[in-house]
């Protein structure tokens, strides 16, 4: 993209700038169908006047902010030039990036172009990218560390990001297996197996991490590759006595590990493998009075060479926005109500769920 020099006129601090859209680029990629990507950059950007006339497009308004759409459109030619469409969710996403590193709240030199780019797994007809720098953080993190924590809420892609990068991995042959595992907590700690075997009938706790398989894997392909113990799922009690040699390894919903079941898990390491522990330490479902492994590993391996934690926050979350709206609106009634999830707390499950231990 092309822009004119940007022209100021001090005394209401007011810039304009103008940008080419090359003719490689149909507007319509930039601007989005019906306009939809140029509405999301205007109702971000109040202070600015943007006009569109051909492939010219033109910004008025105050100067920070006018500085700040024109590396938004820079940023998206970068990303059109790899081939990828841009979004709504990616132009958002990409204006809280910038607006962030404009305040000084992101303490990194990655650009939204950077973080929307980097493929990690293509499948199926589709890519699995970071959407958010700190889930790109935490991508890049499991390519460089052995063991690496993922800690966040829900919707975050913390065990999504973790299993594309295990299916990389192999694919890639860095391991000859995957191994999936996760407490059975809230089952009441038995196993409950549905009839069959492990490889016929999958538990219902372990049931997402074999959902998440089938967007990266021909499904056909996962029961033969299951059988020849190529991926294996399994509870957390199975990982006993083990070592797991050239393997990647992932624990999920790690938070409902006790102490003692964490310290085993690391054990299991072995050589030539890498291990990712996901989980979100304000969603603790262990019975009263047992402390979370996932937050006293935190303390014990904190500086420990090698080891990695990432932290993902609300602002990382990758869901519908209809998601988004849903936990607003349960929010906006909770604080209306002096409920939990629109349920009285201390009252029902719900009431005790989650109690942080």
């Amino acid at each position: 993209m092309t822009q004119s020099p940007t022209a100021h006129t001090s005394a209401q601090e007011q810039a304009r700038a103008q940008f080419t859209v090359p003719a490689a680029h149909p507007m319509v990629t930039v601007l989005g169908s019906g306009d939809a990507l140029l509405r999301v950059i205007e109702k971000a950007f109040p202070a600015v006047d943007i006009h569109v006339r051909g492939n010219e497009i033109s910004a008025v308004g105050d100067a920070g902010e006018v500085a700040l759409v024109q590396r938004m459109f820079d940023e998206m030619m970068l990303v059109l030039r790899t081939g990828q469409p841009m979004t709504e969710d990616a132009v958002e996403r990409s204006i809280a990036m910038l607006r962030a590193s404009e305040n000084g709240e992101s303490d990194g030199q990655e650009t939204p172009a950077e973080v929307l780019t980097q493929n990690i797994l293509s499948s199926r007809g589709r890519t699995i990218r970071p959407k958010t720098l700190n889930q790109k953080r935490y991508v890049d993190a499991i390519d460089k560390h052995t063991i690496v924590f993922g800690i966040g809420p829900a919707g975050t892609g913390k065990t999504y990001l973790a299993m594309a990068k295990a299916v990389q991995a192999l694919q890639s042959k860095q391991v000859n297996r995957i191994i999936l595992t996760r407490p059975a907590v809230e089952a009441g700690e038995r196993l409950g197996f549905l009839p069959g075997t492990l490889y016929e009938k999958i538990d219902p706790y372990l049931r997402p991490l074999y959902d998440a398989l089938h967007d990266m894997l021909d499904p056909d392909s996962i029961p033969r590759l299951m059988a020849a113990g190529t991926i294996e799922v399994a509870p957390l009690a199975y990982m006993r006595g083990r070592t797991l040699n050239d393997a990647f390894i992932i624990l999920d919903e790690a938070q409902n590990t006790s102490p003692e079941q964490m310290k085993m898990f690391l054990t299991r390491l072995g050589f030539d493998s890498k291990i990712v522990i996901t989980g979100d330490v304000t969603q603790v479902d262990l019975p009263d009075g047992t402390k979370s492994g996932l937050r006293q590993v935190q303390d014990i391996l904190d500086g420990v060479e090698d080891v990695h934690f990432s932290r993902l926050s609300s602002h990382d979350v990758v869901r519908h926005k209809l998601v988004g709206r849903i936990v607003d609106a349960y929010e906006k009634y909770d604080s209306r109500n002096g409920t939990q999830n629109g349920t009285h707390k201390g009252r029902g499950k719900a009431g005790h769920g989650h109690k942080g231990k």
